[in-house]
């Protein structure tokens, strides 16, 4: 048995590597492959890569960019960084496609018109590109992945004779709209990516940008041309989604748990208010949860390579200064005179979060307006309870 795996293992990495730079026959053909979404939030926009057909030669293989290792040293530390190299990974298409078959997810390819000097100039180009010196990459998830690898590698090889028509574009959208057509608006995936991207994401992306998403090559190709002819010559569905029933589940949606935590915190200010008290433990729970978000947003604004998190603006409610604050907070008796200055500025920070939001510098998640509310409140409560401490 152990022997059958050597030898099936041996022609496996025979009939994947052990072509260098095939001269092509007029029977090959190149296409690009388009994979649909999923649930993961990892496969909520899609996937793309480029396949290699020859009979003549026996070849059938997909060149992948979207491949990563998980065994890479401090992996979490450096995907977190924005410093987690990607690859160019090629496999067998059966491989490929069983894959996604698994996933349950539609795979459609979409036929390239190109001349046999063409192909083997794109074939020269992937496998130079796969070469151990050449194969990593810093992936981006806006303007270097998988999907915006492909426009470029045929810009690339086909130079100045690609031309691309975007004319079937009617409407420019900025990255963070064209980020949530994939997302539904009440779940977790959309508010915690509103909250790490900052807003570099809310100008409106070009036309050529738009194809940081599989979905617009997709759309595109049809409307490229190479010297005055159409770029797609065939598109044709290789797997189909099989419809499954979707259960929203409200009870789990974030809309309902910051509501009830947005009532629970006004419900206790009140509470405090008729007492006149302090409820020590929610201050210090409230300041500490919103500093350490407020910090998490400022190292990946400051602290990593991630284009798309720099000049967030979500700090202004979130701030990071709230987890230093949220210890003199727990301590017993009426707080510092100095806290009511600093929940008046809280107050002003959010005040200038929201003028940023209505002039559209940043759009914020509208997730966010029970904890914003919430907050609103509490400081406001916070002013209050200090100032008459003071008088009393």
């Amino acid at each position: 048995m152990l022997f059958k795996k050597f030898i099936l293992s041996f022609f496996l990495t025979f009939s994947l590597f052990g072509f260098s730079q095939p001269t092509l026959s007029p029977k090959s053909k190149i296409s690009i492959l388009t994979v649909g979404t999923a649930d993961e939030l990892y496969a909520k926009f899609g996937h793309s890569a480029i396949r290699v057909q020859d009979p003549a030669l026996g070849i059938d293989v997909v060149y992948n960019y979207g491949h990563f290792d998980f065994n890479t040293p401090n992996f979490y530390t450096k995907f977190t960084r924005g410093k987690l190299l990607y690859s160019l990974a090629r496999e067998s298409f059966e491989g490929f496609i069983y894959g996604y078959q698994l996933e349950n997810r539609w795979v459609k390819e979409q036929d390239l018109q190109l001349t046999v000097q063409e192909r083997n100039d794109f074939l020269k180009f992937l496998e130079n590109n796969h070469l151990p010196e050449n194969r990593f990459y810093k992936y981006d998830f806006l303007f270097d992945n998988c999907s915006t690898r492909l426009p470029d590698a045929l810009q690339t090889v086909l130079g100045a004779k690609l031309s691309f028509d975007y004319t079937h574009l009617e409407n420019q959208f900025t990255f963070r709209e064209l980020i949530h057509q994939n997302l539904d608006v009440n779940s977790w995936s959309n508010f915690g990516i509103d909250l790490a991207l900052g807003s570099v994401i809310d100008r409106k992306a070009t036309q050529w940008e738009h194809q940081f998403l599989p979905i617009y090559v997709f759309k595109q190709l049809p409307h490229a041309t190479v010297d005055g002819k159409k770029l797609v010559s065939k598109e044709r569905t290789l797997l189909k989604e099989v419809p499954e029933e979707k259960n929203s589940n409200f009870l789990l949606s974030p809309l309902l748990w910051l509501s009830i935590l947005s009532i629970l915190v006004c419900l206790i200010t009140l509470k405090d208010y008729k007492a006149k008290k302090r409820s020590r433990y929610l201050d210090f729970i409230l300041f500490l949860t919103t500093g350490l978000a407020g910090l998490l947003i400022v190292f990946l604004w400051f602290g990593t390579d991630h284009q798309a998190t720099a000049k967030n603006f979500n700090f202004l409610w979130t701030f990071p200064i709230n987890s230093l604050i949220a210890f003199f907070l727990l301590k017993k008796g009426a707080p510092a005179k100095w806290i009511s200055s600093y929940m008046l500025l809280l107050l002003i920070c959010i005040g200038i979060a929201l003028i940023l939001w209505i002039l559209k510098v940043q759009i914020f998640s509208i997730l966010i307006l029970p904890i914003v509310f919430a907050l609103i409140v509490r400081y406001s409560f916070l002013i209050y309870y200090q100032r008459s401490a003071r008088v009393h």
